[in-house]
């Protein structure tokens, strides 16, 4: 079956990896077959049937499980093959529900959220998220007030939250301005505090680490009411010490600031490798199908780095090439499924036998994660004995 044969593909006992790698199985042949590509309506329904046994996850096209393995049977038994573009149709319907607007669809729909994507400052993301029910409007992050205001009154909606996640400039900096428009507005963001950061980014000293204009500080456990939703508070330090994220369990859906990236993770300023790895742990242990906003669009210099990390992973291969086709359009890859990052992103791989293949056969996730986030900031392997 397709998910058997997808389970060779990623180390990783989550079904909804299984079913990304075998899309990406399916994908990928398609691509390098075009004139074979596989529709044999018997396999298909076979296929279908078995994968609808196989999982109960509706975020996931069974679609792409069947088109997996048509192509697996196809290549057994050759002529048994009718030709259709329908398989891989199939398949890239499945992959693209991994990133970008097609990642939230469902989910947001059912929670009654709309969203606006706000581009600011070449590459950073404002999500607006308004609940209509409740008229409750979120922004998150304010990287620049001038793109956020627009789409506010485009929409007509009114902002009721800020919710920011850290302190950087480009994800505070248009708090006081959109507090100026909108009085009511309640900006949310993690307590102050100060931090010895080692350098050279920010430079080594005591950093003041403070949210413009801030109303609620949280800190983990907290939940918040936002109209009909509540958030809980995840403390995500590593990038910075006062990091936080948003999980919203009903959604679900998780705003993840420069945390976690779509196929990557934030530096680690503060220097606290184990720290970044363990925020990032409690991201990963959140329900495969959680929808994650991310703050900017990182994705392709991320991919490139994966792949340098897993060459030979099916699934990587296929979101290469969505990832090329979102950008080509001038589409966001932001927001992404989680199950999709756990099954490529390799700051969430720690424990995958691929992946400490390549940390030169570490084990421990600490020094795996350290390893591959020097790895990407210099852009040579660290050697073990310098981690």
């Amino acid at each position: 079956t397709a998910t058997s044969r997808a389970s060779g593909f990623v180390s990783s006992r989550s079904m909804c990896s299984r079913l990304a790698a075998s899309a990406a199985g399916a994908l990928l042949a398609s691509q390098s077959a075009p004139e074979a590509a596989p529709a044999v309506r018997y396999l298909g329904r076979t296929a279908r049937r078995l994968a609808s046994h196989a999982t109960s996850q509706p975020s996931f096209s069974l679609a792409a499980t069947a088109t997996a393995a048509s192509v697996f049977a196809a290549r057994r038994h050759p002529k048994l093959v009718a030709m259709t573009a329908r398989a891989t149709a199939s398949s890239v319907a499945a992959v693209s529900q991994g990133m970008g607007a097609s990642a939230c669809e469902d989910a947001l729909a059912r929670a009654g959220l709309e969203v606006e994507m706000v581009s600011c400052l070449g590459d950073n993301y404002c999500p607006i998220l308004h609940h209509a029910a409740s008229g409750c409007t979120m922004v998150v992050d304010t990287p620049e007030a001038g793109p956020i205001l627009d789409a506010l009154r485009q929409r007509g909606w009114s902002p009721t939250h800020i919710l920011n996640t850290h302190h950087h400039g480009d994800h505070v900096g248009g708090n006081l301005e959109l507090k100026a428009a909108y009085p009511d507005v309640k900006i949310v963001g993690p307590h102050d505090q100060e931090y010895h950061y080692p350098g050279p980014y920010p430079p080594p000293g005591v950093q003041q680490e403070l949210i413009p204009g801030i109303d609620l500080a949280v800190r983990e456990g907290d939940d918040i009411s936002l109209g009909g939703l509540r958030a809980t508070v995840l403390e995500v330090g590593g990038h910075t010490a006062s990091h936080i994220a948003y999980f919203f369990p009903e959604v679900p859906m998780a705003l993840t600031g420069d945390c976690l990236f779509t196929l990557g993770c934030g530096r680690v300023f503060t220097g606290d490798f184990g720290r970044m790895q363990a925020s990032l742990g409690k991201l990963r242990a959140l329900p495969d199908e959680t929808v994650v906003f991310c703050a900017h669009e990182y994705t392709t210099s991320n991919l490139e780095f994966a792949l340098k990390v897993e060459p030979d992973s099916l699934a990587l291969r296929a979101r290469e090439a969505e990832v090329r086709r979102l950008r080509a359009e001038g589409s966001a890859t932001v927001p992404t499924l989680l199950g999709y990052e756990k099954a490529t992103n390799p700051f969430l791989r720690w424990d995958a036998p691929e992946v400490q293949e390549a940390a030169g056969g570490l084990k421990d996730p600490v020094e795996v994660f350290t390893f591959v986030r020097k790895w990407k900031d210099t852009g040579s392997r660290p050697t073990a004995s310098r981690l």
